[in-house]
């Protein structure tokens, strides 16, 4: 009866030190990827951005490459054709080892801009993958709720 009163205390104390651990590694997800977003995107500075990623970068986005330098280069597009570009992060939900923002991206200040979901998987605190599902913003709604 000790043994089982004993072994369940200790199940209780790893299950409790576990899930903190992951609650720990899902905030330093989540921030990981904040600081990658406003680093790479809004202050687009893909060079600096590029520590959050890890060595093997995939990309699900069709108009961007693969790896480290795939998303420099996506960076430098920005620099250069969209100087102006700014996501917004609206909300940010983690599950396990994913990252999610819903962000509104406007090409210039006052345009009406898109909604966007990013997904990030990481590994060992490093981006390792990414996709999005990016809709426009209409002028007229059918409903008064808003995007965000």
């Amino acid at each position: 009866m000790k043994f089982n009163l004993l072994f369940s205390g200790l199940l209780l104390i790893f299950s409790v030190a576990a899930h903190a651990e992951t609650q720990s590694q899902q905030q330093i997800n989540k921030q990981t990827v904040i600081d990658f977003y406003q680093t790479g995107i809004n202050q687009k500075d893909g060079e600096s951005a590029a520590k959050y990623l890890g060595k093997n970068y995939v990309q699900h986005n069709p108009n961007a490459q693969d790896g480290v330098d795939g998303f420099k280069n996506y960076v430098n597009y920005l620099k250069t054709n969209q100087p102006q570009s700014h996501s917004e992060i609206k909300q940010v939900f983690t599950d396990g080892d994913y990252v999610i923002l819903h962000v509104k991206s406007t090409l210039l200040p006052g345009d009406s801009g898109q909604a966007v979901i990013d997904i990030f998987k990481l590994e060992d605190g490093k981006i390792v993958e990414h996709w999005d599902v990016i809709q426009s913003i209409p002028q007229q709604s059918a409903n008064h709720n808003g995007m965000f």
